[in-house]
């Protein structure tokens, strides 16, 4: 097994075109199971769309350390900054629908928020939080919703920042203004952001282990638990709640399954109830992203990189790929589609690491047979 792995790897990254990787490599669910093992993150989930069907899945590892309960496909994560593109997909209906204009004033909808500068405010649009362009310093205050202080303490704060851009003119990726779509979402629907997602979008693709908040995750008999490295040992840790207020940038919790039908829906299998011209919509390129040309492993495969309405597109030689990832402590995810080659990848994993690109990487690199680019200097981390 390790050499199957060992050999998989170093068709990616010693810069051979994985398409034509030696006989007999590994497939995606030995690699899978090969890093997991190798690296003893507890566990994992993974699924493959192919062509309008769910192609493959497969599981490794356990819920809990110390646990013999072994993850499925339909074991419950924590899917992170996943749930930005449900939030896209949302607002690209309700636009569709007249409800609401992705033009407006963010203050229409939250009337007390304002940034230091008033012309600040007045310019921000409700488009720039699911574009990520909203010009404020990237990852506003995260370090306040690690340590779960309540959302009404954190968002006054940002009356104290300067922006480092004109809005809508360059990449800010942000968590807490992301979520400010949430209250215009119920505003000009009438109605919870749950209850939205729950008959828009959940229950109409038989998402059955998707659900929002907190506890929710705690009422899944079958869920993943949270793990860190910490000295050198996996260790389970309390589930961090903090990022459970965010419903619309991280609330989402889902199986490897249900992601699966996600995807499916990205790429045309239910246009009753993802419609094409809305994925066209939040699939649009807006903003560059140059520090995604950075990331870890995905350097040596991107050539170009973007941000829709809460997606990213990448450019991979001269194909794309809409694609988005996730963490939040002791949890990691990813998810991408090709809509020229109709196929696409979701990893789930209960152990907050960067090796989970090791698996991403691979698997695109081999789909949609790549060459790694030889890049000089020290590597660089996301």
């Amino acid at each position: 097994m390790l050499l199957r792995v060992f050999c998989c790897l170093c068709a990616l990254f010693l810069h051979i075109p994985a398409s034509h990787a030696a006989a007999g490599e590994p497939s995606f669910s030995e690699t899978f199971e090969g890093i997991l093992s190798d690296n003893a993150i507890p566990g994992g989930a993974y699924a493959i769309v192919r062509n309008g069907r769910i192609a493959e899945s497969g599981a490794f590892g356990v819920r809990r350390l110390g646990s013999r309960e072994a993850v499925s496909a339909d074991t419950v994560f924590r899917i992170a900054s996943l749930s930005k593109t449900f939030a896209a997909q949302l607002g690209a209906q309700l636009e569709a629908e007249g409800k609401l204009q992705w033009d407006a004033p963010v203050t229409r909808y939250a009337p007390t928020f304002r940034l230091k500068k008033a012309e600040q405010t007045e310019r921000l649009q409700l488009a720039h939080l699911p574009g990520q362009s909203t010009g404020v310093v990237p990852n506003a205050y995260d370090n306040l919703l690690d340590d779960n202080l309540p959302l009404a303490r954190i968002l006054p704060q940002f009356a104290r920042l300067e922006p480092i851009c004109p809005t809508g003119t360059c990449y800010t990726y942000q968590n807490i203004l992301f979520s400010l779509v949430q209250p215009a979402y119920e505003q000009a629907a009438g109605t919870s952001y749950d209850r939205l997602l729950r008959e828009r979008m959940f229950e109409p693709l038989r998402m059955t282990h998707t659900s929002v908040g907190l506890e929710a995750w705690r009422a899944a008999a079958n869920r993943a638990e949270p793990h860190v490295r910490q000295n050198g040992t996996w260790q389970t840790v309390e589930v961090a709640p903090g990022y459970y207020q965010l419903a619309a940038a991280a609330g989402i919790n889902a199986s490897a399954s249900d992601m699966a039908r996600w995807l499916l829906a990205q790429m045309g299998s239910h246009p009753d109830v993802i419609a094409p011209e809305h994925v066209a919509a939040v699939t649009q390129k807006r903003v560059a992203t140059p520090r995604e040309l950075r990331r870890y492993r995905w350097k040596d495969l991107l050539t170009d990189a973007h941000y829709g309405l809460g997606w990213r597109i990448y450019t991979l030689g001269e194909q794309e790929i809409v694609s988005h990832s996730g963490r939040v402590r002791g949890f990691v995810a990813d998810m991408a589609y090709s809509p020229e080659k109709r196929s696409g990848l979701v990893v789930l994993l209960n152990g907050e690491t960067r090796l989970i690109s090791d698996l991403t990487t691979a698997f695109w690199s081999r789909e949609l047979g790549l060459q790694a680019r030889k890049q000089d200097g020290a590597q660089q981390h996301r």
